[in-house]
């Protein structure tokens, strides 16, 4: 994990709540690129007291596959288009590679599944931040608690209030 990259371990209080959010999240990073996603995890404590891991790894393939298509656009720019989709592929290849050695550390996960009652779920996020204005707005009432990040505490209140920022708005406007 680099310096710069933030680790979240969000709860909720069922089973299913953390996968729907994580696919929330996944739109958000690999799909949308506004947040720069590392790695991604589900882990359910079932109410028996089991726990399932789910982890999404980096998508390496699509990093590859991209960058080379990148590097072949560039390639037809200086008439080189084959030497272009080489070399694009493989820097995607190092990207991925370096990427493999980074993700969530399992002590990090053990200590929040100390944490979780049975019938909870929790989601686990590796970004490295990307854009803010649009982050926010997108996560905004998904919902969830903040258990453990790497975060500074005011990075940690802001995310906090943003994932509960619908629920507390509907709250208030069904009291009036």
């Amino acid at each position: 994990m680099s310096q710069d990259s933030h680790l979240w371990a969000i709860a909720y209080d069922d089973v299913g709540r953390a996968d729907e959010v994580c696919a929330e999240i996944k739109r958000l990073g690999w799909d949308t690129h506004h947040l720069i996603l590392v790695d991604i995890a589900v882990v359910v404590r079932h109410p028996d007291g089991s726990f399932t891991f789910n982890h999404e790894p980096f998508p390496a393939v699509r990093n590859v596959l991209a960058l080379t298509a990148v590097g072949f656009l560039a390639g037809l720019v200086v008439a080189a288009p084959l030497t272009g989709a080489g070399i694009g592929a493989v820097l995607g290849s190092i990207g991925s590679a370096t990427t493999r050695s980074v993700g969530i550390r399992d002590d990090f996960v053990r200590e929040v599944e100390a944490l979780m009652k049975p019938g909870t779920s929790a989601l686990f996020v590796l970004d490295d931040e990307g854009d803010m204005d649009v982050i926010l707005p997108a996560i905004r009432g998904l919902g969830g608690t903040v258990v453990k990040t790497n975060v500074d505490r005011e990075r940690a209140k802001l995310i906090q209030s943003t994932l509960a920022a619908t629920s507390a708005a509907a709250t208030e406007s069904g009291k009036q």
